[in-house]
């Protein structure tokens, strides 16, 4: 959820906290919590950088601009980094969207990157699985670089290796559409699964060392990724069709053979799929307004973002939403840990995308799902690989598969890098 309208998920949750929801984090549980090793595989936040006014660096906590990840809620909410996503939107695939989707998609890659290096005290990149402890311990916020949706690489798929030795580690096939690559969870199957160039792109991430992400992506993306992949494969941000029945969710049959590959599912916090937050014809049509009138949320700066919020506020007066809140979020992420195993399971919050619920709107409450696992009753050892052992796993098993596949490329690419 990248567009104006489909970011008020986002917004709504950071203005209408539940006060009710909230649990006491118990003394215990902030101890673990920042002992442990605490990693997010989507990250929106790049999506601000390019915002007029907007900086990483500052606390936006006590302000509506469409933001939940900064350094100081990192530092308050234990967040470690995690996976900073190259999301580009799907255009309609003719040659010209095809080139603006390339161009898209290396812009964020270099806006990345300039976080890193204008903030080499703070942020440093990540490009193997060894690397985020290190980086942590460092006292530095670890940034790993994903892409969300393959479209940048349709003109040329070549580029794959250009972006792996430019710090790319996890890749994504589609989004809300079909692509050159396969089918798209939210559209009518064109390739039944991947296309013949969806599965050369699988072999050719598998032989540079990247992870290969099958959220977004139909359940027959999923059954060929989990079968042509030499390397287990993650879902970076979804949910349990157990729980709420949505094509971006994944049955109970998918999540036993995705952790029988050894891979893992990161459960999001996206409200509309977590619970049933369909809305009246009304409101639909008047969000759409809104996003017309505003465009991208990428080129507001803030005396716009204020208008914005004020008159979605308006509509939301007149055709209050539904959302979900913190015990949805948990009773994916407790279904899922039951089904798939807690070794193969973590989060992935969709944060600065349209995730954050009531009683969790920011990264500052992360803390919560700590207690709760706590709770649940889940030892210190698998609560650790939650928020970051199971991913790392298979980003440590993703480098083995690439160190086997003809050397890869992995040579060409430094240790680490600030």
């Amino acid at each position: 959820m990248k567009t104006a309208v489909r970011v008020l998920a986002c917004c709504v949750a950071l203005a209408c906290a539940v006060p009710g929801l909230a649990t006491e984090v118990s003394e215990q549980a902030k101890a673990l919590h920042e002992r442990l090793l605490v990693l997010d595989t989507h990250l929106d936040t790049p999506a601000n950088l390019p915002r007029p006014g907007w900086n990483v660096l500052d606390d936006h906590t006590a302000e509506r601009d469409f933001s939940q990840v900064d350094l100081p809620r990192m530092r308050e909410g234990g967040l470690d980094g995690g996976f900073w996503a190259i999301y580009t939107g799907q255009g309609d695939r003719s040659p010209e969207a095809n080139l603006a989707a390339r161009d898209h998609g290396l812009v964020r890659l270099a806006a990345i990157r300039e976080m890193v290096a204008a903030n080499p005290q703070q942020f440093e990149l990540a490009l193997t699985a060894d690397d985020a402890q290190r980086i942590a311990a460092a006292g530095k916020r670890v940034v790993y670089i994903s892409m969300e949706n393959a479209t940048p690489l349709a003109t040329d798929p070549s580029l794959l290796t250009a972006y792996y030795r430019l710090g790319l580690r996890m890749l994504g096939i589609t989004h809300l559409r079909n692509n050159e690559f396969g089918d798209s969870a939210n559209t009518p199957p064109e390739w039944n699964g991947l296309s013949p160039a969806g599965k050369a792109l699988v072999a050719e991430a598998n032989r540079l060392g990247i992870v290969l992400d099958a959220s977004h992506a139909s359940d027959l993306v999923f059954d060929d990724l989990l079968e042509l992949s030499r390397a287990p494969i993650v879902l970076s941000h979804s949910g349990a069709d157990a729980i709420y029945e949505h094509p971006r969710n994944i049955d109970d049959e998918r999540l036993r053979k995705l952790a029988a590959k050894g891979g893992v599912i990161q459960v999001n916090a996206y409200g509309g799929y977590l619970k049933d937050t369909s809305t009246t014809p009304e409101r639909s049509k008047a969000l759409e307004a809104l996003e017309e009138k505003y465009g991208d949320q990428e080129h507001m700066d803030a005396a716009t973002v204020a208008r914005f919020l004020a008159e979605r506020d308006a509509i939301d007066a007149r055709y209050p939403p539904v959302r979900a809140d913190f015990d949805d979020f948990l009773k994916h992420l407790l279904h899922i840990i039951e089904v798939a195993g807690p070794e193969h399971v973590g989060i992935g919050a969709d944060w600065d995308g349209g995730g954050g619920v009531d009683g969790m709107e920011d990264i500052t409450d992360l803390p919560r799902i700590t207690q709760a696992l706590l709770d649940a009753g889940y030892s210190e050892q698998q609560i650790a690989g939650i928020w970051g052992g199971n991913v790392l796993r298979v980003l440590r098993e993703t480098e083995r598969v690439a160190a086997s596949l003809d050397g890869g490329a992995k040579k060409d690419v430094p240790a680490h890098a600030h």
